[in-house]
Formats: C-alpha cells, structure tokens, sequence
C-alpha cells in the first residue's frame, strides 16, 4: 500500500495530481484525499492548488524536508523488509555435532540455499554443555542438543538416535547379534566425550554397570580409527555409524540407549528472522525424517 508521504512527494516532484493518479493506477480524487488526509492530519495547508497548477504553500515549503524525510524513511523500510523476506545477506550461526553435520545439515542447507541463494552459514562444532552455552552468549542463534542434556532453553524435539556397539572386525563378541551393556564391561572401552550428560555412562549406571574406560575421546571418527586398531570397543550413535557398517562390526544393544535431538534457541520470538526462518524449516522437514536404516 503506497503511502500518503510518497504520495505528497509525488505530487510536488511531478507537479501534478493528475499525472501522479495515472503513475501509481489510483484515481485523482484518491490522490488528492491523500493529500487532504496528510494536511488534516498535520493541521495546515501545504499544496496551493491553482488553475494553472500546483505550488507548496509557505507552510508546506517548511514541512516539505521532515516529510520527504519520512518517505525516504518508509522506502528504506521496505526495502530491508524485502531483504529480510529474501534473507539478502543474511547469517546463520549454528552450533552443531558431528552426526547433525554429517547427515542433517547438508542436504537441508543446499535445498535451503536453492531458495534463499544470498544466506551464509556458520557452523560451530561442540557437544551439548558448550552448544548450550553458546545460546546463552548469543554467538550462535539456535543449535542441536540432547534434549536431556540442556536447560534455561527453548527446546524443539526432532528425532531419536539410538546407540550401537561397535567392535574390530572378527571380535570375540561379534558371534553375538545382539549384545547387552553387561557384555561390554569386560572389554576396553573408548568412551565418547559428551559434556556434562553423557548417555553412554547414563545408561550403564542405570543397569548398575561400570565399562572399563580405556579412553575418552571428544572426535566421532578418531574412536573409530581407535576401534580399527584394535585399541578397543564403543557406543557409538547409529547417525554417526551409517556407512561405516562394512569396515566394523555393528551390534544392537538390549538396553536402547539413545538420545532425542532436539533444536534449542534462547528465545525464538527474538531470533534473528533468518535464522528463524531456517529453524522452522528443519522442524518441518524432520517432521517427515526417517530413522537411518537399521545397522
């Protein structure tokens, strides 16, 4: 909707209310009522209207800069409001681990891209602890979490993924298609690096069980060049694994251990509208995800 600021403007820069009306498609009543609305609206006469044309009257000649002041101010507006509807230059910051990187992100940030080619993302990589506390410093604008690992943020569920033993090929255990937690504690034990909540070591002591952790390690790929050496066996999550089903053996555990991704902000009403917007599109999609097939 045209504004009566840009219609004033108009009128004074063309000098007629007439060739104005057929510029913007309205009719010339309409023009001139906007103009009337703005002079009841300020409470003086500002266009002198004559026969032989139009002039601003000594009142209007003083309002004239504050106004078109306004209207420079309503086209800027709308033109960062077009921007942000293109996302033009916008940045997405977003903390993020290794299974999220590896399968989640990519796909939706290229068909993202397609419509919307002018974003740029950041991707910082971290476990559950810091990605939270990068929300709470706003220098990420939302990221991926275990939901049971966070809190003091805003939290979205999009999926389960479920932890799976992992051993060298040709393991004494690997006769066994399913193992249980208890199976695993003879065993050296490379344990992953979570933060401060860790589903591995959640999930053995609830079965009142201790692995015998050899090493603890924060990298998803540097257990599994571990695990190829023979220096010991995993939990790994099943995201993570997938691939990777030829160069180890994959078991299932009794116990299910998993963790439940969930998307996490400081306040979504105030996010960045980029980001949001990116948000509300990787909720939508993993409405529709579908767990990795089954190792």
């Amino acid at each position: 909707m045209i504004s009566r600021y840009e219609i004033f403007c108009e009128v004074i820069e063309k000098g007629s209310f007439t060739k104005v009306a057929q510029n913007l498609g309205y009719s010339q009543s309409a023009v001139s009522q906007a103009v009337k609305t703005l002079e009841d609206e300020i409470g003086v006469t500002l266009i002198d209207r004559r026969k032989d044309g139009i002039s601003l009257t000594p009142d209007g000649a003083e309002y004239f800069p504050y106004l078109r002041a306004i209207y420079s101010a309503e086209k800027a507006l709308n033109q960062k409001r077009s921007e942000m509807k293109g996302l033009e230059n916008s940045i997405i910051r977003i903390g993020t681990f290794t299974s999220v990187s590896r399968n989640i992100l990519p796909p939706l940030m290229k068909s993202f891209k397609d419509i919307y080619p002018d974003v740029t993302f950041v991707l910082r990589q971290g476990e559950y602890t810091s990605i939270c506390k990068w929300i709470q410093e706003q220098s990420i604008d939302f990221g991926f979490v275990n939901i049971a690992a966070v809190s003091d943020v805003q939290t979205t569920t999009l999926y389960e993924d479920k932890m799976l033993a992992v051993l060298p090929k040709g393991h004494s255990l690997s006769d066994k298609k399913n193992l249980s937690l208890r199976d695993l504690t003879s065993e050296p034990f490379i344990l992953l690096d979570e933060g401060s909540y860790n589903t591995t070591l959640t999930a053995f002591k609830t079965g009142r069980l201790s692995p015998r952790i050899a090493y603890e390690v924060y990298d998803d790929y540097t257990i599994l060049a571990m695990i190829k050496q023979n220096l010991g066996i995993s939990l790994m999550y099943e995201g993570v694994l997938k691939g990777f089903e030829e160069d180890f053996d994959i078991r299932h555990i009794k116990e299910a251990p998993k963790r439940v991704v969930a998307l996490a902000c400081r306040n979504k009403d105030t996010m960045p509208y980029a980001s949001k917007a990116f948000a509300d599109y990787i909720i939508d999609c993993c409405k529709e995800l579908k767990q990795p097939e089954s190792l």
